[in-house]
């Protein structure tokens, strides 16, 4: 297929006894239209999430800091989704490694979000099939563990558009408004986008989706509006 399973492999720190359970999680469905191949990464996807969700929540739940039912879902949001998912594809070089169709290819597919964090799912999905439980416990542990240590210091930016919305209003001030444009080849596209109310821009923020810039934006904005206050308040 013009890749190198191996070097995939060795990025996964699991070896396959069924090299082609790995083919088929990095058969992308625009693959198959245009291929001899019959089955896409997607009935592997389906199971690699529900893998997913119970190693996670094992790990969450077995943390010595012994969370609260709160923390522990927020903990399992901010590691269980398409973002962070995506982000670990890409530190380990998924991207090249999935098979897409030729439009996909072009248009930046290697890139996307939700091409990276479904094939993602469907690794890990496979390394259950072949390997089981264990292995597939080991692997979650290994390319996610850290986040999911670091999560409680970043759960006040699970969601930091509604928190920027949320203090807006609280200060009767008008509600957010974002603006975005974007550079750059396809699949190295970079978005910029600046939050404003009424009409003053209150930060920017740069980001690799529309999205990730929009949270950067609303995080600068937050902050700066946080300081403000605080200023305001000594006064």
């Amino acid at each position: 297929m013009g890749i190198e399973l191996s070097d995939l492999e060795r990025a996964l720190g699991y070896e396959f006894a069924d090299a082609g359970l790995l083919r088929r999680a990095m058969s992308h469905r625009s693959w198959i239209a245009e291929s001899g191949d019959t089955l896409s990464n997607e009935r592997l996807e389906f199971i690699g999430d529900a893998v997913l969700g119970w190693v996670v929540a094992d790990l969450a739940y077995h943390h010595p800091a012994g969370w609260n039912e709160g923390t522990l879902t927020d903990v399992r949001k901010s590691v269980v989704n398409s973002s962070a998912l995506a982000d670990v594809a890409r530190e380990i070089g998924l991207g090249d490694h999935i098979l897409l169709g030729r439009g996909e290819d072009s248009a930046g597919g290697r890139d996307k979000e939700s091409i990276l964090s479904d094939a993602m799912e469907a690794v890990i999905g496979a390394v259950y099939l072949d390997g089981g439980p264990q292995n597939a416990f080991e692997l979650i542990e290994r390319v996610l563990g850290e986040r999911l240590r670091r999560a409680p210091d970043a759960l006040d930016r699970l969601d930091v558009k509604s928190a920027l919305q949320e203090f807006l209003a609280s200060e009767g001030r008008s509600a957010p408004v974002y603006t975005s444009h974007s550079a750059g080849p396809d699949h190295e596209r970079t978005f910029t986008v600046s939050v404003s109310s009424g009409g003053v821009v209150l930060g920017s923020g740069e980001g690799r989706s529309k999205k990730a810039a929009e949270q950067q934006a609303a995080g600068v904005a937050l902050d700066a509006l946080n300081v403000e206050s605080r200023g305001a308040s000594r006064t």
